[in-house]
């Protein structure tokens, strides 16, 4: 059980920055700078574990599309490895056009969201996974494959994102499967309808025994079996851009748990790598490499 596994759509960012306002209708305006990057998601998670020196791999849907061959070329040379999905002749991806504001940011996107996948691609999935230490989980129709993976010894991470009837109720089937769940500040609460973050974490003992509620900018909150407590964040990190960076705490909460640390140094190593990425703009561009991290860590500890 050497590696970490995932299923999920994969997206593409076209990043637009520098620009005082959006255009009107009928406007045309130029910004300063603009890049192509692999967007957020569960992708960008197995790409943060693969920098980190952890083998990964990914189901996805990829075409024969350019955006499709740029998300291979990024795949591989993150240490990911791609297994396609889709079989058809369109663009299987979401594509994002972001422009970056100097208070805000808005978007409009392109795609189907998530993978709904048919029997073929479940089983494509399961050979994939099967034997991985850690398999992240998201919300859909990949069901029967992480009950397949539990009943194996595959540790699940769920990651729900936002849902406007997130409840215990709508999540119980994947709330009872999962080992590990990790909503930020709004979503614990929403799942939960606690009146504040700490109520929230005691709530979800329903679930788990292990808690992690992410409170934003501020740090985690963590509960290991009676034990409660509070990592904050790395104060030498400077928000730029907080696209992904939910993503990128995942990777180092799941680089700890591949190599057995206790809950809360698992938390920290999440702090660590949630925090560097929203130094830079895009998912993706900052991050830190496994000697950084555990350095890092070193100065936390």
């Amino acid at each position: 059980m050497a590696f970490i596994a995932g299923a999920g759509a994969t997206n593409v960012d076209l990043l637009y920055q520098g620009m005082e306002r959006i255009p009107d209708i009928g406007e045309e305006l130029y910004c300063k700078d603009f890049s192509l990057q692999l967007g957020g998601g569960l992708p960008a998670t197995l790409i943060n574990l693969g920098r980190l020196g952890i083998e990964t791999r990914i189901a996805t849907e990829l075409g024969t599309d350019i955006f499709s061959n740029f998300a291979k070329e990024k795949f591989t040379e993150n240490g990911v490895t791609p297994t396609n999905l889709y079989s058809g002749d369109k663009i299987p991806l979401n594509i994002t056009s972001a422009i970056i504001l100097p208070t805000d940011r808005t978007f409009f996107s392109y795609g189907k969201g998530s993978i709904t996948p048919d029997e073929k691609a479940m089983e494509t999935f399961y050979n994939i996974a099967k034997g991985a230490k850690i398999c992240m989980m998201q919300l859909g129709g990949f069901l029967p494959v992480y009950k397949k993976l539990k009943a194996e010894g595959t540790i699940l991470v769920l990651d729900t994102g936002w849902d406007d009837e997130m409840s215990f109720e709508k999540y119980d089937e994947y709330l009872s499967l999962a080992d590990y769940y990790t909503p930020n500040r709004k979503e614990a609460l929403k799942i939960t309808g606690a009146k504040s973050e700490k109520d929230a974490a005691y709530a979800l003992k329903k679930y788990f025994d292990k808690i992690v509620v992410k409170v934003d900018a501020d740090g985690c909150i963590g509960i290991d079996g009676d034990d409660y407590f509070f990592c904050p964040s790395i104060k030498e990190f400077k928000n730029v851009d907080s696209t992904g960076a939910g993503d990128a705490f995942l990777a180092g909460f799941m680089y700890g748990l591949f190599y057995d640390y206790p809950l809360k140094d698992c938390i920290e190593f999440g702090n660590i790598t949630g925090g560097k990425s929203v130094t830079q703009v895009g998912a993706l561009s900052g991050y830190v490499n496994e000697k950084e991290l555990l350095n890092y860590k070193q100065q936390i500890d």
